[in-house]
């Protein structure tokens, strides 16, 4: 009988994926809630040929050296900033994601976040919860109209065009993206309009962010574009937190700078809970939960064993963030 690769998962996946690993290889199966330590991943990886992370475990330079069998390293998540791409490609080790599966249900939560924060819906559960709903009060938890209103989409990705296509079509929105890329799609679509950042800023009435984070994006908002936006804005971020200054959206949800904001992701995760963020009525925090239906975690589990088991393999990924690495495999004679 021929011997299973060796590999370490991170976490326990949906079934969809974790029982195609468990037929493929000899998987040792983290099942702690909490993420295994960054030292026990370094440790773990010195005798396994693949690694299957997830976006709270860091994959440096340091942890790859660690692993001289290692072939690949499958990333459950469409994201990777916590891989270092350059590192991997450098030792010939290849890295998946899970693209495509999940746009949709980010979009969907994207969207139910605009609506929970710009309707106060949060807020108005909370208040009857607590008793104090006494009566129906015409002044009474006031937000913002959605219909004909224009969203500002930041990156106009899949998405991104999917959120666009949910505001558009549903409530007749105009849509602005800002993006380096021009989407015609978008604009044939949706009528979209792309433009610069400041224009998106001072023009939408709600902004959805749906860019990567990179050097260039980390802390695109902060206090200077909060000061440009609508009094009765709402910003919706359901990529990254870190693409949020967070202090400054504190002091803008705080001084009424802008309406509301509606969160999936924060930078740290999860806040601290004497963060007075967690503490705003304007704000609507989700615990990075935009993928968490049934048939996008299983999807993306699948993706994630498949990757794994190709670059175990030495066959090419079904989704390879780094195929540069295939070149210098061959170069080094390696499958």
């Amino acid at each position: 009988m021929a011997v299973k690769p060796k590999v370490f998962v991170t976490r326990i996946l949906p079934d969809a994926g974790l029982s195609l690993i468990k037929q493929a290889c000899d998987a040792e199966i983290w099942t702690d809630p909490l993420p295994p330590p960054y030292a026990l991943i370094r440790q773990k990886i010195i005798s396994c040929d693949g690694l299957v992370s997830l976006l709270t475990d860091k994959i440096d330079a340091a942890l790859l050296d660690a692993g001289p069998r290692l072939r690949v390293v499958s990333n459950f998540a469409v994201g990777f900033n916590n891989i270092d791409i350059a590192a991997a490609t450098q030792r010939g080790i290849a890295v998946g994601n899970t693209p495509g599966v999940l746009t949709d249900a980010t979009a969907d939560m994207a969207f139910c976040l605009l609506i929970a924060a710009a309707r106060r819906v949060v807020d108005g559960h909370q208040y009857t919860q607590s008793g104090k709903w006494k009566t129906w009060e015409p002044l009474g938890h006031l937000g913002q109209d959605l219909a004909g209103r224009t969203i500002g989409i930041v990156g106009m990705g899949r998405i991104g065009y999917a959120m666009a296509k949910r505001c558009h079509g549903g409530w007749d929105m105009k849509v602005l993206y800002y993006d380096v890329f021009k989407s015609e799609k978008a604009e044939k679509d949706f009528g979209a309009r792309q433009v610069d950042f400041e224009t998106l800023l001072r023009e939408s009435d709600f902004i959805s962010i749906h860019t990567d984070l990179n050097e260039k994006t980390r802390g695109m908002f902060s206090t200077a574009q909060f000061k440009q936006m609508k009094r009765t804005a709402v910003l919706i971020n359901s990529a990254r937190g870190p693409l949020v200054d967070q202090k400054a959206l504190v002091e803008a949800l705080k001084s009424g700078t802008i309406f509301a904001a509606g969160l999936d992701v924060t930078d740290p995760e999860p806040p601290l809970m004497d963060d007075p963020l967690v503490k705003f009525p304007n704000i609507v925090i989700a615990p990075h939960i935009a993928s968490a239906t049934f048939g996008t975690r299983n999807a993306m589990a699948e993706i994630c064993a498949r990757n794994l088991i190709a670059g175990l393999n030495g066959e090419k990924l079904p989704a390879w963030v780094n195929p540069d690495v295939e070149n210098k495999r061959r170069k080094a004679g390696v499958n």
